[in-house]
């Protein structure tokens, strides 16, 4: 294989041209026959059992091209990216110039190129004052949170009405415009009054009901419901309350902090509550210390982001947000769905973001090589000890690796990188 690269007239572009001796199409082109043999049907042949000179004159030599080119352009491309040192940021534009049996396979790639960033200060930039301390209520919310989850479910006494924060249990079934609607019926349904869970308007007209009373509760759908056939209409809820509950709470002592930890009295419960929310303020002040350096250091570059390394970023975020709405078992066309926009609308809403995230790779990287940061041996060993152990698995098996050893390496570097710029920053 020969490659040879040139420039564009177009900036960060670069037209990569890769020939493929004619012996290695030709490879190709059997190993494509004998994996599709099976499916072609040739009169006077036993299906799959046709020869192959005998199917490119029945259907053209060119049948099986396309499958031949795709088997080895794909290695090839890559090839010929690291032996010209091509950093692309964007997928290829193909031309095949020359594809015929017997000759050398030769096409073009057209693809955008790493930018050249031009750094700008990253010492001594000036930051916000980040500081986070434990407050007695924050220790009070985490108690009363505890004190939540232990909390039981008690019938109310018989001829008592719904208050707010009892949890109900009722019949239901919606209408609009007289007709009930699809999703709007349900039977023996548990609602917690003044959870805001349901529409606006229906648990506070559920306030006042005895067990066995029926009400018609009118309410109006908010404008932006996910259901556009419900959106703004004005519907009426035919309701049955069956059962009144309300939560009974445990007695907030040291016999509680016994039942809930491994402590033996409430104080030394909430001691530790301050600890480790203590730890969790500083990993957050930590953090946020880190992204405000990183912004400010990101806003003082000057970089021309090619659009072909924007749309990469945003299909990412995009294949980032199908894969969470999966473990929920919903699809990525659902979702959309509910916002009422199309996937190209979704992306477009992106690209703010998917530039400032590309921004801050890129600022880093340039600081990276300005300060001639590298991870060493020891140190990309020693996070992959840690891998493994996190994951369960043996050194051996991710220690050869290539990709995982990158990935390390670049998380090390970027580390390097942020501590120089936040140690360096000035808290105002």
């Amino acid at each position: 294989m020969k490659s040879k690269v040139e420039k564009t007239e177009n900036a960060n572009e670069v037209k990569l041209q890769i020939t493929i001796e004619a012996e290695k199409f030709s490879e190709a082109i059997k190993k494509v026959y004998f994996q599709s043999a099976k499916y072609i049907n040739i009169p006077g042949f036993r299906k799959g059992k046709a020869p192959m000179n005998i199917v490119e004159k029945y259907y053209g030599k060119e049948i099986f091209y396309e499958d031949a080119f795709n088997e080895i352009a794909g290695e090839a491309y890559e090839t010929a990216l690291k032996e010209n040192k091509v950093e692309a940021v964007s997928r290829p534009n193909i031309d095949v110039t020359q594809i015929e049996k017997g000759k050398d396979l030769i096409f073009t790639a057209t693809v955008e190129t790493k930018p050249e960033v031009k750094l700008g200060k990253y010492k001594g930039i000036e930051i916000p004052k980040i500081e986070y301390t434990v407050t007695d209520e924050d220790i009070e919310k985490e108690i009363k949170q505890m004190q939540e989850k232990n909390s039981r479910l008690v019938s109310v006494e018989e001829g008592k009405e719904v208050e707010k924060g009892n949890i109900t249990v009722i019949d239901f079934e919606g209408f609009v415009d007289g007709n009930a609607f699809e999703g709007g019926k349900a039977e023996g349904h548990e609602l917690e009054i003044g959870s805001g869970t349901f529409i606006p308007g229906f648990e506070d007209q559920i306030i006042g009901m005895k067990v066995e009373e029926e009400r018609d509760i009118k309410v109006k759908f908010p404008e932006e419901y996910f259901s556009q056939e419900l959106a703004g209409k004005d519907a009426t809820f035919k309701v049955k309350l069956h059962e009144i509950k309300k939560k009974e709470y445990p007695e907030l002592d040291d016999e509680f902090a016994k039942d809930v930890s491994e402590f033996d009295t409430l104080e030394e419960l909430k001691n530790s509550i301050k600890e480790k929310q203590a730890k969790r303020n500083e990993e957050k002040q930590k953090y946020e210390k880190q992204e405000a350096a990183i912004k400010a250091v990101t806003e003082g570059i000057k970089v021309e982001i090619p659009t072909g390394m924007i749309e990469l970023e945003t299909e990412n975020m995009l294949k980032d947000i199908e894969q969470r709405l999966s473990y929920q078992g919903m699809k990525i066309e659902q979702y959309f769905q509910m916002l009422g926009k199309t996937s190209e609308e979704v992306k477009k809403e992106y690209e703010p973001q998917a530039i400032e995230a590309i921004k801050s790779r890129l600022a880093l990287e340039a600081i990276i090589k300005e300060e001639k940061i590298e991870a060493t041996a020891e140190e990309i060993d020693k996070k992959i000890k840690e891998m493994a152990e996190s994951y369960g698995k043996k050194e051996e098996e991710i220690k050869d690796n290539e990709n995982i050893r990158k990935y390390i390496k670049e998380g090390i570097e970027n580390e390097k990188a942020i501590e120089i710029i936040v140690t360096n920053a000035k808290e105002k």
